[in-house]
């Protein structure tokens, strides 16, 4: 039966041979084994299902939790030649019955289903009249609370399916499973004896990077300036950061769209497709975006802010580069995304859920900390051992990267911890090492202890930083949720007392390398791309099921002038190329007339990494100001000055003159200062006060919207401090 597979393969979906771990999975669902497959985003695990539901008598049911998805799939399937139907709430109700009247027919194959349907009686009815030779659950980690996407829909489909009069063969698929996730996943869905595979979560054509800019924006607006014209997912934690880097974006000239849970459905789905059929390059988004959109070319995903967990990051990075060409996969870290996060888990859950959530948040934060591969690390986390410690294709191991011993200050450190007890977290431990002269600390009287200001040539950002590098090291535990104590492992031991070195590799500017060129005719794919353009809409669908970016590629190097030569291009199919062969070939056939091209066989094998070059600034602590000059600056400011004209009046910074107000506003003095105020944030500025309390402002601040200032924060907390 595997021949007949193969065959299939080949005729609706223009592939010579299955990818890694694909005709594994397919052989034992062709033998009628449930089977349980983990494989990496862009894997193929569409295919595993597909090619059986082509080959057994009856329909396949495809549990899919996006109408996205559904979408994508069907019109992927249908201009492959294969009969196919989604059934959701986007249907009318005459679209509905005439779909269920079809299925009842045995008119298709493949029917994908949303999970909610499944408690409609109507559909069950469905289910009880139709042959079904199989169902097919998508994004299966969705039925463990363990996993980063729980639906309480996905608990029913076990019982759905033990209820029907004959019970079909069960497969599901996910990209990303721990241990403990893999066994709900078989419990859960009541999978018989199942075959299960993991192919390795490793995606060899992306490139990881964990980059810490002092300033995302600037940062992100460069690199998107030298990534014109492709596509790229940007992801934030909020909707209102969503919000105010779409607007940010959208003024500098950006063909950007934005995608979160407080626009309308219509909205939403129109920036989709606008972002999917390639009208806009840029898609802005919270991580309601992204699961099962089928878009192959996506070159990068840059994480604005970090996410919760390292399953999210891994399923929302691998949204590149499906195509299998290079992409690149960017999280922009800041200390202050670890506070948002716990922001967000107080919000939701039990607090057993909150305990997982936390650990797993350490877990995010240790992969931005570390300095070994990232891409090791990732594969460990998800119990895949590698025989490597450098994979050449993570900012880690391709930064030129100074190797700086720091055992004298982990030493430092260490002590510090165990003279305070081992009872306090990383933000007061980080003010006795620098010495900072807090109320806290002197009625603690840890200013009498020996490690009090040991690190006083550091700024606490670089202190913070060592100590998160010596966790993700284990040589530090955090021990408790919401506010976590540092506490000593025993491999402390041998740095203190036995004299082993700790070394860290400190990210230095570098030099960025220029990319290499590709070697294809770059004038042919901008004339089949817009022939490409054309097909797509006039058929209603996104370029990329017409052909991949690779497969026009793999044209603009072999120049095929015949049927025959296109039929043996990677990703072309009898049925495409019989539909829409004559296009491309008769653009082609011209095309290499006109140039006197002499035809190569060679194909191409990748194409160029690009490679971002790290840097770190530590900013200056600013001094105060002498406090007589305030009064001067309060009597300008009462005769009707505005601040920008006290500015220039008296040749002192912006923040100097603001924190001569403040200070002038803590001291009783008559002055209304909420003119110059975003009011309208007061909320969220409060709450992430109280939230944050003892946190630098510049963290404030980043966890805070666009608009909110400096001025606005300390301005609320003089506020606070007076009531």
């Amino acid at each position: 039966m595997i021949n007949t597979a193969k065959q299939l393969l080949k005729n609706h979906f223009g592939y010579d041979d299955f990818r890694k771990g694909q005709e594994e999975i397919i052989s034992h669902i062709l033998n009628k084994e449930d089977c349980l497959a983990i494989m990496p985003t862009g894997a193929g695990k569409s295919i595993c299902y597909q090619i059986p539901a082509l080959t057994f008598e009856g329909t396949t049911i495809v549990i899919s939790p996006l109408i996205s998805l559904m979408k994508d799939q069907v019109d992927s399937l249908i201009q492959n030649g294969i009969s196919a139907t989604f059934i959701n709430s986007t249907l009318s109700t005459s679209e509905y019955f005439q779909t269920i009247e079809n299925a009842k027919l045995g008119m298709y194959k493949i029917i994908y289903v949303a999970p909610e349907r499944l408690n409609s009686e109507g559909f069950i009815n469905l289910l009880n009249n139709i042959n079904i030779s199989m169902f097919a659950i998508d994004e299966a980690h969705c039925v463990s609370q363990w996993g980063h996407d729980f639906r309480p829909s996905y608990t029913e489909i076990a019982n759905i399916i033990l209820n029907l009069k004959k019970r079909p063969i069960v497969a599901a698929f996910t990209a990303t499973a721990t241990e403990l996730v893999k066994n709900d996943i078989i419990n859960l869905l009541k999978l018989s004896n199942p075959f299960t595979l993991t192919t390795g979560f490793d995606r060899k054509n992306l490139s990881f990077s964990v980059e810490t800019p002092i300033d995302k924006k600037k940062y992100l607006l460069d690199y998107l300036n030298n990534h014109k014209d492709i596509s790229g997912i940007i992801y934030c934690l909020s909707r209102k950061n969503v919000d105010n880097l779409f607007n940010e974006l959208s003024e500098q000239g950006f063909s950007v769209s934005k995608y979160h849970g407080g626009m309308s459905d219509s909205a939403r789905e129109q920036n989709q497709n606008d972002f999917v059929f390639d009208k806009t390059s840029i898609m802005v988004a919270t991580n309601a975006f992204g699961m099962g959109i089928d878009k192959s070319n996506i070159r990068y995903v840059i994480h604005y802010n970090m996410p919760k967990d390292l399953e999210s990051y891994y399923q929302e990075a691998g949204r590149s580069g499906r195509d299998g060409s290079p992409a690149e996969c960017i999280l922009l870290f800041n200390r202050s995304d670890i506070v948002s996060n716990k922001f967000l888990i107080e919000q939701t859950g039990s607090t057993s859920t909150k305990l997982v959530e936390y650990q797993k948040l350490n877990d995010m934060v240790d992969y931005c900390n570390t300095d070994k591969c990232l891409r090791k690390y990732i594969l460990e986390y998800f119990g895949e051992k590698t025989d490597y410690e450098n994979c050449n294709n993570c900012s880690n191991c391709n930064s030129e990267i100074e190797s700086t011993d720091i055992t004298t200050d982990s030493k430092k450190i260490m002590s510090c911890i165990k003279r305070m007890r081992e009872r306090f977290g990383i933000g007061l431990v980080t003010d006795v090492l620098k010495g900072s002269k807090t109320a806290k600390i002197k009625s603690m009287k840890f200013d009498d202890l020996s490690t009090y200001g040991i690190m006083s040539d550091y700024s606490k950002d670089t202190i913070k930083e060592l100590i998160s590098f010596l966790v993700s090291e284990n040589y530090i535990n955090c021990v408790g949720d919401k506010y976590p104590i540092l506490v000593l492992t025993p491999a402390c031991s041998d740095v203190l007392f036995n004299d082993k070195k700790v070394f860290i590799k400190r990210k230095i500017e570098k030099v960025k390398p220029k990319a290499s060129e590709i070697n294809y005719d770059i004038e042919l794919f901008g004339t089949l791309s817009a022939i490409r353009k054309q097909l797509a809409e006039e058929l209603n669908v996104p370029p990329f099921i017409i052909f991949a970016d690779s497969t026009l590629i793999e044209m603009c190097i072999l120049y095929p002038t015949s049927l025959d030569e296109l039929y043996r291009v990677s990703g072309v199919g009898k049925y495409k190329a019989d539909n829409y062969g004559k296009y491309f070939l008769h653009e082609i056939q011209k095309y290499v007339e006109q140039h006197q091209i002499e035809k190569s066989p060679e194909k191409v094998t990748e194409m160029a990494t690009k490679i971002s070059s790290k840097k770190i600034k530590i900013p200056k602590e600013s001094k105060s100001d002498r406090e007589p000059t305030k009064i001067t600056t309060y009597n300008l400011y009462m005769s009707g000055k505005t601040i920008k004209e006290i500015v220039n009046l008296r040749g002192l910074t912006q923040a100097t003159i603001e924190k001569h107000l403040i200070d002038c506003y803590k001291d009783g003095m008559k002055i209304d200062l909420e003119k110059e105020i975003h009011t309208q944030y007061e909320k969220e500025i409060c709450n992430m006060i109280h939230f944050m309390k003892g946190a630098l402002l510049r963290d404030i601040k980043a966890a805070l919207p666009y608009e909110v200032t400096y001025f606005d924060i300390n301005y609320y907390i003089a506020k606070i401090e007076k009531n």
